[in-house]
């Protein structure tokens, strides 16, 4: 654990948490439930996933939290619900018919399916509808233009004029005929009042308006110095369109949007390639505020090598892999295995281009004699430059093979071509008025976990308000000019185009480390990739924590090390940027709210260190905070069952990223788990969009507050009488959160002092007993860092806070 990166009064209670970091979590409620599976207590069973199963979302009901260590340490892919119930302990598992057979195999109750692979269609289905509908509006209104000749190829949606404090603004949205294909902005005319002529109100530009590749309209906010009646827009061709302006209504004035706030900005689910391309267009809008980095590690590519397996029973089978990727050369090889229908037959290979003829060898009686090991021998030896053959997952395969037709090799991907089969960048969109590392940074950060849609629509949304209402909401402004602001919508690219295009339940990236003999072969494609969100440098599997796998096909897989792969690597680099103290990691699913610590070790759970009562105070504060914002937008609640620290609410997950920054940078980082499904319907996973954007926005305010606190904490000792005579008890109360240094034999408090710590898990401070009369020296820093009175210990100041530990007649 690094704390380079700390304040000095920082690394003191990272270094007094560390020192007391044997902490046993307190374990669920057990009920009476049937006994833990028989095999519980030996090695991990991995469960087999076969090609071309999709998977299901399916309850998994367990009598106890042990009994829920060990499903996790199984490697099985959990979704983040935990429940108790009277029953047990209901989880959900992401999991194909064969591996929930193999659950059941080891005494696991598997309960109702709650999400199956027609629900992954049916999105599928409506993000493509969605599409089609935008698609055929601009088509209708082209279609109008070639029917009508005196038509405008502009036509204007929506004029809205509001006020924002004392500053006026016009908000307008158009459609132009040209708009999918030309970039081109608008120009806005207004008037300047009812009889004033167009123009001298001024103008205005609005720029185009593009999802999933969609032009949808043009759309803008301007500031005007008088209410227009009337605006016009004149197109790039010359037509023209004119509309009344209308009032806006404003909204509630406790909320911290202001009058005309702009959002809903994400009409259906984007592809990596779609994020990327969004943040790109947005980042080229508004240059002066954003600007595109393109991060130092590029992914291994959504590219696999073309495979296939003949055969069916596993001693007589052949794999075979091409050498070259599928889409250079790979996918254009086929593999023929003939009988050839003679007698005494030797066995041999020829290749023509792309095409490899084994011709079997036969004994006396024309049967077919060539074992799987042969064939392979015989087709390395043959196409070695083409190929490599091999027997089925390490077996001898001396079994006989069976004659296959020409069958050609492929490498399964089915995303288009417009997705790129390269390594691939991974991009953020750097948001703010000074990018110079010289403010407050804040980062937020999606799709670790592939198959999470809704996660990535988040940070766009929330990148789209951020720019777009800074022309006219004062609060926004404030953000923009104090806050250096990064947003990466999608970690995990090659994962993300494999879960639209592929396989749906896709949780990790598309690296495969499994080892030669083992599952390599095409039909475990499905079943490869690192667990991004348990790759990381702290608390790690590595370092003997639980709550990832070391098998190369679990979904939970760590990696051969930590940060062996580009996207952690990449979210490390980010995130050691100094000024960065906050940050988002955006999940789904189970609606929970989330900090470290995030793992532990078993036997025992033995926990990483926990935050410091100061430290879990900020945090449960600013959570309050951002969830209201949540909250706010349709009374949907994150409960405080389902708020704190990772392994309190769910489970241990070894290596995630909250850990890294948390232990590693000493940066504030939460966790959000959107929503109840990976990919719910499209007018659920909508106002999921909406609602976690208010608490993304949320954050960037907490960090504002954070950058512009000047205010020094104060705090007094609170004295009540001890059961023991002669004793008394104190604690501190405090005026925020606010780490307390305090010292009992009369000696000046330092940074080095015995740090005020919590009386337990989710508890308030602890209650000390001292001997009455005891002089108590304190003071107080809260998570700015300033400190009570000004007061400096590394000086000869000596204006530290000083009571004696009596019990007051008063």
């Amino acid at each position: 654990m690094s704390s380079s990166f700390l304040p000095r009064w920082r690394r003191g209670l990272f270094a007094a948490t560390a020192a007391a970091s044997a902490f046993v979590l307190l374990a669920g409620p057990a009920t009476a439930v049937p006994a833990a599976p028989a095999d519980a207590g030996d090695a991990p069973v991995i469960l087999e996933r076969f090609a071309d199963e999709q998977a299901s979302v399916v309850e998994v009901t367990v009598a106890d939290r042990d009994e829920l260590d060990r499903l996790v340490a199984t490697g099985v892919d959990l979704d983040h619900h935990v429940s108790h119930t009277e029953a047990g302990i209901v989880v959900h598992a992401v999991v194909t018919p064969n591996e929930v057979e193999g659950l059941r195999a080891l005494g696991y109750r598997v309960g109702q399916t709650l999400f199956d692979p027609d629900d992954s269609e049916d999105r599928i289905g409506e993000r493509e509808a969605t599409i089609a509908e935008h698609k055929a509006d601009n088509q209708a209104f082209s279609a109008t233009l070639a029917q009508n000749a005196t038509a405008s190829d502009v036509r204007i949606i929506r004029a809205d004029y509001y006020t924002s404090g004392t500053n006026q603004v016009l908000s307008v949205e158009a459609k132009w005929a040209q708009g999918q294909t030309s970039t081109s902005t608008l120009t806005v005319s207004r008037d300047s009042g009812p009889g004033t002529p167009i123009g001298s109100g001024g103008t205005q530009s609005i720029s185009r308006f593009v999802d999933a590749g969609v032009y949808l309209y043009h759309r803008g906010a301007s500031a005007v110095t008088a209410r227009p009646d009337r605006i016009q827009i004149t197109s790039p061709t010359g037509d023209v369109a004119v509309a009344q302006v209308k009032e806006w209504l404003p909204i509630d004035g406790e909320s911290p949007e202001g009058p005309g706030y702009q959002k809903d900005f994400v009409t259906s689910y984007l592809t990596p390639t779609e994020l990327y391309d969004r943040i790109k267009r947005l980042a080229a809008e508004y240059p002066q505020l954003a600007e595109i980095v393109e991060l130092p590690y590029k992914t291994n590519g959504y590219r696999r090598k073309a495979q296939v397996v003949l055969g069916t029973a596993n001693a007589s089978r052949v794999a075979v892999d091409s050498l070259a990727w599928g889409h250079q050369g790979g996918n254009d090889i086929t593999v023929e295995l003939a009988d050839p229908g003679a007698a005494n037959q030797p066995l041999n290979a020829t290749v023509t281009g792309s095409a490899i003829r084994v011709s079997l060898a036969t004994d006396a009686g024309g049967a077919v004699t060539s074992t799987a090991a042969q064939v392979a021998a015989v087709v390395n030896g043959a196409a070695g430059s083409l190929v490599k053959a091999y027997t089925y997952r390490g077996s001898a395969g001396d079994g006989v093979v069976t004659p296959v037709a020409a069958t050609p090799l492929t490498d399964n991907l089915r995303a288009p071509a417009s997705v790129s089969r390269d390594p691939h960048p991974v991009y953020a969109i750097r948001i703010g008025k000074f990018r110079d590392g010289s403010r407050t940074g804040v980062l937020a950060y999606a799709q670790e976990h592939a198959r999470e849609w809704v996660p990535p629509l988040v940070t766009i949304e929330t990148a789209e308000r951020l720019l777009r209402n800074q022309k006219h909401d004062p609060k926004t402004q404030e953000l923009l000019r104090t806050l250096d602001i990064w947003i990466v919508p999608s970690i995990n690219p090659d994962g993300g185009h494999y879960s639209f295009y592929d396989f749906n339940s896709q949780r990790r990236n598309m690296t495969n480390h499994c080892a030669e003999g083992g599952s390599t072969d095409a039909l475990a494609r499905n079943s490869w990739g690192v667990d991004n969100n348990r790759n990381y440098s702290e608390y790690s599997l590595f370092d003997g924590y639980s709550g990832a796998s070391t098998s190369c096909t679990g979904d939970t897989y760590a990696g051969p090390s930590e940060l062996s792969e580009p996207e952690n690597k990449n979210l490390d680099w980010l995130a050691s940027r100094p000024n960065i103290k906050f940050s988002m990691n955006l999940h789904s699913s189970g609606n929970y709210f989330m900090w470290s610590p995030g793992a532990y070790s078993v036997p025992g759970r033995i926990s990483a260190p926990r935050p410091t009562l100061a430290e879990e105070s900020f945090f449960w504060g600013a959570s309050s905070q951002i969830l209201t914002a949540i909250k706010r937008h349709r009374n949907m609640a994150v409960t405080p069952a389902r708020t704190g620290p990772i392994s309190d609410v769910l489970y241990s997950a070894a290596g995630n990223s909250g850990d890294m920054l948390w232990y590693k940078y000493g940066i504030y980082a939460w966790n959000f788990e959107v929503g109840t499904s990976f990919q719910p319907a499209w007018d659920e996973a909508h106002q999921q969009t909406l609602e976690y954007a208010n608490g993304l926005v949320e954050l960037m305010r907490v960090a504002r507050a954070y950058d512009k606190d000047k205010k020094r904490p104060t705090s007094t000792l609170v004295t009540a009488p001890s059961a023991t005579e002669g004793m008394v008890d104190v604690k501190f109360d405090v005026s925020e959160p606010a780490a307390v240094f305090y010292t009992l034999d009369g000696s000046k408090p330092t940074f080095d002092s015995t740090l005020y710590a919590s009386a337990g898990v989710r508890e308030g401070g602890e209650t000390l007993t001292v001997p009455y009369g005891t002089r108590v020296f304190w003071f107080s820093v809260d998570a700015a860092g300033n400190i009570e009175n000004n007061y400096r210990p590394d000086t000869e100041a000596k204006n530290w806070n000083r009571a004696f530990a009596i019990i007051s007649d008063s």
